[in-house]
């Protein structure tokens, strides 16, 4: 059963668009405009998506454990504040990164056709 759920990633709708990409952006100056630096790069949307909950969930963790150090007493009460604050302000931003994804299908969904 888990080799399913890991096998799901190959059914990912936007592992085509990198190829459609890299074939335009010899032919297009899209890459020479600013905020295009991801596609000249290579990287998709959802790649970079992926990436920002990655590090989110690493930050996460390491306020968990910085905790737990605190309580064991290996950590200083500063060390376990400044995780404990820059886990909070991870976690802010992906519930407002969330909430503008939502607030734009929301307004995709209002759209007519």
């Amino acid at each position: 059963m888990i080799s399913s759920v890991q096998n799901v990633s190959n059914l990912s709708m936007t592992r085509a668009l990198g190829a459609v990409d890299t074939e335009n952006s010899a032919s297009s100056s899209a890459a020479t405009l600013p905020g295009t630096a991801g596609a000249a790069n290579g990287m998709s949307f959802a790649s970079v998506m992926g990436n920002m909950a990655n590090d989110a969930v690493t930050s996460l963790k390491g306020a968990e454990s910085m905790s737990f150090a605190g309580i064991k007493g290996t950590a200083t009460t500063r060390e376990v504040v400044d995780s404990m604050l820059q886990a909070e302000q991870t976690l802010q931003t992906a519930i407002a990164i969330r909430d503008k994804v939502v607030s734009a299908f929301l307004e995709v969904t209002k759209m007519q056709m």
